[in-house]
């Protein structure tokens, strides 16, 4: 469970990782293009450019000859895709975290199961014959909890990731309308 939870936290921290730009920077250069009236430059900028906040742009300026709700409507439905992609493989990452714990308590029943197995072998309760499963089941628990606990540092971290770049988007795709309106105005 820890190796595949980590394999899921890796590919998304390196993914979200690959999708931070410096945005405000990304959208100022994309607002002087726009205010120019260089709407293929800054097409181009945003083809050039990875990350769910240039394909957002992108999908806006295609649509720049259309009305302003239905480049709004491109936005965000886009956004919603953009959305869904960053938080692809986030619920296998949940589903190691519940079930690492879930295993430990099954191997605690093992050991318990162990023991009185060895109980009833001996035919007597002490100690040395109930350790070997009492050791078992402590220890079967204690790494499912460590295993959910590693796994929900790296999930929150992810989560965090996440929750930064949909606001990038959202704070860019509203500076993309403003840029389009002025340019719209200005014609």
């Amino acid at each position: 469970a820890l190796v595949l939870g980590l394999a899921f936290c890796i590919e998304r921290i390196i993914y979200l990782s690959l999708s931070e730009i410096n945005a405000k920077r990304f959208m100022a250069d994309l607002d002087a293009k726009i205010n120019a009236g260089d709407i293929e430059g800054a097409k181009q900028q945003c083809r050039n450019t990875r990350g769910p906040v240039a394909s957002i742009c992108y999908q806006g300026l295609a649509r720049i000859n259309e009305s302003i709700d239905n480049i709004e409507r491109s936005i965000v439905s886009y956004g919603t895709v953009q959305s869904a992609n960053l938080e692809k493989g986030c619920s296998w990452i949940t589903l190691f975290i519940v079930m690492a714990p879930s295993l430990g308590f099954l191997g605690t029943v093992i050991g318990m199961v162990m023991a009185f197995d060895q109980i009833e072998q001996a035919g007597d309760i002490s100690a040395p014959v109930v350790a070997s499963g009492m050791k078992v089941a402590l220890i079967t628990t204690i790494f499912g909890i460590i295993v959910a606990l590693v796994l929900q540092v790296f999930y929150n971290y992810i989560l965090s990731k996440i929750e930064h770049l949909v606001a990038q988007m959202e704070e860019s795709s509203i500076t993309l309308l403003d840029s389009i309106m002025k340019h719209k105005l200005s014609k």
